[in-house]
């Protein structure tokens, strides 16, 4: 019989299944918050249910609570949060962890995936107090912080699971073997193929996306039979925390250690490094910055790290019959969330030359200037701006943008403003830079500059552009990479380098479709083939490094 709750969930499961063979559009969990799927009070309790959190401590009774408590975050709109979550051994989580993980390992895999369907319903009725956790730590705005905070984060999340599922399911639990001898008797053995977790999991979180980045690694570790440590970054540790306790809860309604599940939160860098370097724990995942990034990769030998890095996303522009809708497309793309994004473009490679438009011939400097005024256009009403830009999160990306502001980086087309937020008017709020520069200053927009800052390049022509392109991410990394162009030969030239350098390609984006979104099921976020991140959310690879089978055998009589 199957695990109580795969049955219950098994509808969900075989959805899943079906999305990733196929890759066309599927979601279980809606993105709108209507009243009509969540409930008619559902955004009401939600927000009160946040609301409750704030200037409270944060109990999740974990073992090693050493009785300090920490209140790092500092909301981009202002809010008080004065949230303290307890400081926990980083030593006694991992034994716990490991305790934990016999009973998950007896479970099965069909009760693993079963419990971790659980827990993504039971999140996804959470949908709006995460939502509003994430809009307060991250600078999201509503609409944004709500559908990558929940329903896409879930998405995600269960992506990573029916894909665990589905390679554990490759294995037989046993089989007889038998070996024909001739003459003789054969022989037959009996063998039993066990699935075991690798060890205790780490997941890195990142201060921008807490739970869309972080829910892959997690329920991909869990679902393959692993306990799982949360290391929230210190500016958004509400939404993991609201998860981990989810999580726990539904462990142990089904009599199962809690402590499977558990979260780290320190401000201190060498705790985190001790923790990833622990002998027991032999997966980390991560998303952030280069330098910490490549120090995980170097140090941790004991474990498979799952990294997204820092790239430099950008779009080659060679022609267009869609002129405004194009130049629209970039200024939403550039002003979503102020480009706080790991798929935002940064750089966009215009031949010197200019352009052809179903507008006549554009010079370098008009596609330079149009873009500015779009970008102005489209932010020019107030609601729409706050809306859509959010807030700034981190001072550093202040500071880039006010160097960038100075004309550091190139010819300033398009200065970034300062707005105020009505609802929020604490928040930090700004607008977009836009810069200009040559190919060869590749010291200006050849490496990330994380936020709203984004280059206008100067390139000799199409084919030069297209190099440049291939060249960048080989090179620095991108996880996006884009292309505008009528001719078919250019198309196809850019497809060629992108299959060459492994970055995803989007072609003449001018609807309602943004190079920055991905979209779970069908989209690979990442391919683990540049610089930018060595895995995908998600394919096998992501899932199958993750256990080891491990097997018992023994003669019987024939």
């Amino acid at each position: 019989m199957p695990h109580a709750l795969l049955a219950a969930h098994q509808t969900l499961l075989d959805g899943a299944l079906s999305a990733i063979a196929t890759r066309g559009y599927w979601s279980p969990f809606s993105e709108m918050p209507s009243p009509k799927v969540y409930g008619e009070t559902a955004a009401d309790d939600g927000k009160r249910a946040f609301e409750s959190l704030l200037n409270q401590p944060f109990e999740l009774n974990q073992p090693g609570d050493t009785g300090q408590r920490v209140a790092p975050e500092q909301s981009p709109y202002g809010v008080a949060l004065n949230v303290s979550y307890p400081v926990c051994d980083h030593e006694a989580l991992v034994a716990a962890a490991q305790a934990a993980m016999p009973a998950w390992q007896a479970v099965g895999a069909e009760g693993r995936t079963g419990i971790c369907l659980e827990m993504l319903t039971r999140l996804n009725r959470q949908s709006f107090e995460i939502a509003h956790a994430v809009m307060m730590t991250t600078g999201q705005g509503w609409m944004m912080a709500f559908q990558a905070g929940s329903p896409h984060a879930q998405d995600r999340a269960l992506e990573a699971v029916a894909y665990a599922w589905r390679e554990q399911s490759f294995v037989p639990a046993e089989t007889t073997w038998e070996k024909p001898q001739g003459k003789n008797p054969p022989i037959v053995m009996k063998k039993h193929f066990e699935v075991v977790g690798r060890g205790v999991a780490l997941v890195i979180g990142c201060g921008t996306f807490p739970t869309w980045n972080t829910y892959p690694g997690l329920f991909a570790a869990l679902a393959t039979g692993n306990a799982v440590i949360v290391k929230p970054h210190s500016n958004a540790v509400l939404p993991a925390a609201i998860t981990v306790r989810t999580l726990r809860a539904v462990l142990a309604e089904q009599g199962l250690d809690p402590n499977l599940v558990t979260l780290c939160v320190t401000e201190q860098r060498s705790t985190t490094q001790a923790l990833a370097m622990h002998p027991a724990v032999k997966s980390v995942d991560f998303t952030g910055g280069n330098t910490f990034g490549q120090w995980l990769i170097a140090n941790c030998k004991q474990a498979q790290v799952y990294a997204e890095l820092a790239g430099v996303n950008h779009i080659v522009i060679d022609s267009t019959n869609a002129y405004k809708p194009m130049l629209g497309n970039l200024a939403f793309t550039l002003s979503l969330y102020s480009a706080q994004m790991c798929t935002t473009s940064q750089a966009i490679l215009v031949p010197a030359g200019g352009i052809a438009t179903d507008q006549g011939h554009k010079t370098f400097d008009e596609v330079c200037a149009d873009l500015g005024a779009a970008i102005q256009r489209f932010l020019s009403k107030p609601e729409v701006a706050c809306a859509v830009l959010g807030a700034i999160q981190s001072p550093d990306t202040l500071a880039r943008i006010e160097q960038a502001n100075s004309g550091a980086w190139g010819k300033v087309v398009l200065a970034s403003e300062t707005l105020t937020n009505p609802e929020f008017p604490a928040a930090t709020v700004r607008t977009p830079v836009l810069l200009a520069c040559d190919e060869a200053d590749v010291a200006a927009y050849q490496e990330e500059r994380f936020g709203p800052v984004a280059f206008v390049v100067k390139c000799a022509d199409t084919a030069a552009a297209i190099a440049l392109s291939e060249h960048m991410v080989n090179t620095h990394g991108a996880l996006t990479v884009g292309v505008y162009s009528t001719r078919t030969d250019v198309i196809d030239a850019m497809t060629a380098a992108t299959w060459r350098s492994k970055v995803a390609l989007s072609i003449n984006l001018t609807g309602g479709v943004f190079v920055n979104q991905s979209a779970a099921f069908s989209d690979y976020h990442g391919t683990g083939g540049n610089p930018a991140a060595n895995a995908s959310y998600a394919d096998s690879a992501f899932v199958a490094n993750r256990f080891r089978v491990v097997q018992r055998r023994y003669h019987v009589e024939s």
